[in-house]
């Protein structure tokens, strides 16, 4: 071949490769989770709370457990406590988001109960409530009410 066909065939071969348009990197999309906590209860020494945590129209509640204080010094170390809880959720004015009842064992370290929630409209208001009872204490619920703001 010949300079100048060797120039036409590069030139033509640049030229089908600009032709074909880039591939479109995947979309990237970031859901951002906002938390929303109601005031804290305190029980027999313990601190509850509810709270509920929002990704777009997802709503997911979970009620916490903790210490209210830390223990006294020289006291004796904290007991295992077996704890009734109950959280639920709802859509105010509409469907429930469920309910779950069980047992939990504290001892010192804060734990979670979680197992509620779903996909709710936007702009729909949430209600979540737990509670935690023990003999010889009686439920004494936390609420929480967020809005859905998607």
């Amino acid at each position: 071949m010949n300079r100048i066909a060797l120039l036409a065939a590069g030139a033509a071969g640049a030229a089908a490769l600009l032709a074909v348009p880039a591939q479109a990197g995947a979309a990237t999309t970031t859901t951002t989770t906002t938390t929303t906590c109601g005031a804290s209860g305190l029980q027999a020494g313990l601190m509850t709370k509810v709270c509920a945590e929002i990704t777009g129209d997802g709503v997911q509640f979970y009620g916490q457990v903790s210490l209210a204080g830390p223990p006294s010094p020289g006291g004796p170390a904290p007991q295992t406590k077996e704890l009734l809880t109950g959280l639920s959720g709802e859509i105010v004015g509409g469907a429930s988001l469920g309910s779950s009842s069980g047992r939990t064992l504290f001892t010192a370290s804060t734990v979670q109960v979680r197992g509620v929630g779903g996909a709710v409209p936007c702009g729909s208001t949430v209600h979540g409530s737990f509670s935690v009872a023990s003999y010889p204490w009686n439920p004494a619920p936390v609420t929480v009410d967020a809005v859905v703001a998607c």
